[in-house]
């Protein structure tokens, strides 16, 4: 007999504890609520992608919120780096057929709202290399934008004149203006050749969103 309510007693103890896992199953933290991700519709997100009226980058409209964006991106493939700092996030990822570019989202300013995309392709060490880069994705934007709407490719110095060695000196010293634009009904891309400190040299590519930059617009309007 005491066998038996010892049997009796633990079978009690093991359906209590099942009980109690289950709900602790059933009711997560509150604290980890908020970190769930958000299922977002692929289907329906994609056909508002296409359908929308702003400038793309990489497929995906220049707009909406930061967090919306960088998913977004993020289901592109690419990685966000760095936090925000002064309205501006930083992600990596292939790009226009180069490896590792570095992408920068901007923000209008006290909105959460997107309005300009910096890409900043690798770093070159050689004039060749770094004219070849601008020259690639300048003819590849003439193929999707048309004529640019305007071009200024010169040296401001006379080091341009001496050779490629000196032509890259001449980016570092700010005597290279090498700067495409291109224009369409959504917005203004704009190539040009840039420098970093005293030795980074690049091509850069930004996109200006035609809607959101109007929004900057008539904010500084109303001020008048």
């Amino acid at each position: 007999m005491k066998k038996f309510f010892t049997f009796l007693l633990v079978v009690v103890l093991v359906l209590l504890c099942l009980r109690i896992a289950g709900v602790w199953k059933s009711e997560p933290d509150d604290e980890n609520k908020d970190l769930e991700p958000v299922e977002v519709d692929a289907t329906a997100d994609s056909v508002a992608m296409e359908q929308s009226t702003h400038l793309k980058f990489k497929g995906v409209p220049i707009d909406g919120s930061l967090a919306q964006f960088l998913s977004r991106m993020q289901s592109k493939g690419f990685e966000v780096t760095s936090e925000r700092q002064d309205e501006i996030h930083r992600l990596e990822g292939d790009f226009a057929g180069f490896k590792q570019c570095e992408v920068y989202v901007s923000t209008l300013d006290n909105q959460d709202l997107v309005s300009r995309i910096t890409v900043c392709f690798p770093i070159q060490d050689q004039w060749k290399n770094l004219y070849g880069d601008y020259k690639t994705l300048k003819e590849m934007l003439v193929e999707k934008y048309g004529r640019p709407v305007s071009c200024v490719e010169r040296f401001t110095g006379s080091l341009g004149n001496l050779g490629d060695d000196f032509r890259m000196i001449a980016v570092r010293n700010d005597e290279c203006q090498y700067v495409t634009r291109f224009a369409s009904d959504e917005g203004d891309i704009i190539l040009s050749i840039e420098y970093r400190g005293s030795s980074t040299c690049y091509v850069q590519l930004v996109y200006k969103d035609k809607e959101n930059g109007q929004v900057v617009r008539n904010a500084a309007i109303e001020d008048l």
